[in-house]
């Protein structure tokens, strides 16, 4: 098994930054890809970004690309989200998560596919 731990959340004024960091520990070999979905009252859940082990290419979710940047350490079992010019709307809650196959464009997005996740922490915009 795989577990997953989020840290970074907070609270930040609009047009501000926040740096949010996924480790993974545990069975990390299950794990192909990792990234972060995230999900706001009374929202679906929206997948973020994603980036998958031995690439440097990250997926982005259309509302959050040329604003937040994936990268991940060299054992990768730890991501980075960097998030800049956030906007009110990106407030919510951003759950770390991995999946155990590779994925390509949108599919590495898909809520459903992810088969590891973290407790989530939040992120206030205002």
């Amino acid at each position: 098994h795989v577990q997953l731990v989020e840290s970074g959340g907070g609270s930040v004024q609009a047009g501000g930054s926040l740096k949010l960091s996924c480790s993974a520990s545990g069975d990390t070999y299950e794990k192909r890809c990792m990234g972060l979905v995230r999900q706001a009252p009374g929202r679906q859940r929206e997948g973020v970004a994603t980036i998958c082990g031995g690439s440097y290419t990250a997926y982005y979710s259309n509302s959050v690309k040329g604003r937040f940047t994936l990268s991940q350490d060299n054992a990768e079992n730890t991501v980075y989200l960097q998030m800049n010019n956030l906007k009110p709307e990106d407030t919510a809650m951003y759950y770390c998560v991995a999946r155990k196959r590779c994925c390509i464009g949108s599919a590495c997005l898909e809520p459903d596919s992810f088969n590891y996740w973290g407790q989530g922490t939040q992120v206030t915009v205002s």
